[in-house]
């Protein structure tokens, strides 16, 4: 099943969007009074998370219900103010990300820096526009991480003490470990690459955990637990399932950001190859690859002019190395246990099913 109909099962699209719409509509008015020209900020962040697919919250909506959440009542009501913390945190993290890796676009559409860039040139704002554009997209950035916070206290402020307390403690650790994830992957770009794949993929797939795939999957299917009122062991069993899920679910991404189709995924074709990503995709690449191959990919991999017709070559020694068909069986292994340990979990039925297609859903995408 499609993950747009699972994330609007019992409405929760729609109330999480609604809980967004509040926050974004008090976030501003108070930007409003601080200076003409600010609302662009909240503009921009509403534009932003209008495309977003909503998993995370419903990973965590539906960890909520499969643990014995109610479908009504306060509990829920923060369970669903709690999903919206995590957009926005997402869209902290997609913002700094787009910073970094100086991308263009973003679900189709020009990222924020990208925007504020194009707004400084257009009124004939004096100094330097590309900086313009990322001083305030990484203001930006901050902004909407400072809101998922104020958001996620919102939510806590409902609950029993304890269940606040260890939710509020997880959703710090969480923000805190993408930070750091977003550190190591600037590092790993940074350091010598290409003479070890063995060590290359253990540093790529250390990247990818601590970056996406805890505050993607893991941290929000145990968040869901939290704050259902289950114990260790249950929570336990939800990290067991999130983080192989979190992995596949980032190297179905890795995938995409080389073979995806722009009209699907909103970036261009092999935009991670323009990039210089290092990722498990590139590195058993380059395990697999004769030394010319490997010699060609080493000496294209980041150029940002790369052509479409480069772009078909490094894919065909992509596919050649034996790399796409490594790291889909990746994909695969990674899906079935984190598939097994949510066969294994002490979960309603109805939660489970849903849990099982939003898993399904999070790896076997096109964008």
């Amino acid at each position: 099943m499609p993950a747009a109909p699972l994330v609007d099962q019992e409405n929760l699209r729609h109330d999480v969007d609604a809980a967004l719409a509040a926050h974004l509509d008090r976030l501003a008015a108070e930007v409003a009074t601080t200076g003409p020209g600010t609302t662009a900020l909240t503009e921009q962040v509403g534009a932003l998370l209008a495309g977003g697919k909503r998993l995370r919250a419903a990973f965590c909506y539906w960890s909520f219900r499969a643990h014995g959440g109610a479908a009504s009542g306060p509990q829920r009501d923060a369970v669903v103010r709690m999903g919206a913390a995590l957009e926005l945190f997402q869209a902290a993290a997609l913002l700094h990300d787009d910073v970094m890796d100086a991308s263009d676009t973003r679900r189709g559409l020009p990222t924020a820096h990208r925007v504020f860039e194009a707004r400084h040139v257009e009124r004939g704002w004096s100094g330097d526009a590309g900086r313009f554009g990322v001083a305030a997209a990484i203001l930006l950035g901050d902004l909407c991480l400072v809101a998922a916070h104020r958001e996620s206290a919102a939510a806590l402020d409902a609950l029993p003490p304890e269940v606040a307390r260890r939710a509020r403690e997880l959703f710090d650790a969480m923000t805190s470990e993408v930070v750091v994830g977003q550190y190591l992957d600037v590092l790993v770009q940074a350091e010598p690459w290409g003479t070890d794949p063995a060590t290359d993929e253990a540093r790529a797939r250390t990247v990818l955990r601590a970056k996406s795939a805890r505050y993607s999957v893991e941290r929000p299917l145990v968040l869901g637990a939290v704050l259902a009122g289950a114990g260790d062991d249950a929570v336990k069993a939800m990290g067991a399932v999130g983080l192989p899920l979190g992995e596949a679910f980032q190297l179905r991404d890795d995938v995409l950001g080389v073979f995806g189709d722009p009209a699907v995924t909103g970036k261009p074709a092999g935009d991670d190859l323009r990039e210089g990503k290092h990722t498990v995709l590139v590195a058993r690449t380059l395990a697999g690859s004769g030394d010319a191959d490997r010699a060609e990919l080493t000496a294209r991999l980041g150029d940002p002019d790369l052509t479409a017709e480069d772009v078909a070559a490094l894919r065909a020694l992509v596919v050649g190395s034996g790399a796409l068909d490594g790291v889909e069986r990746l994909v695969e292994e990674l899906t079935a246990e984190a598939l097994d340990a949510l066969s294994a979990a002490e979960l309603t039925t109805e939660g489970r099913t849903v849990l099982v297609a939003l898993a399904r859903a999070a790896v076997d995408r096109r964008s």
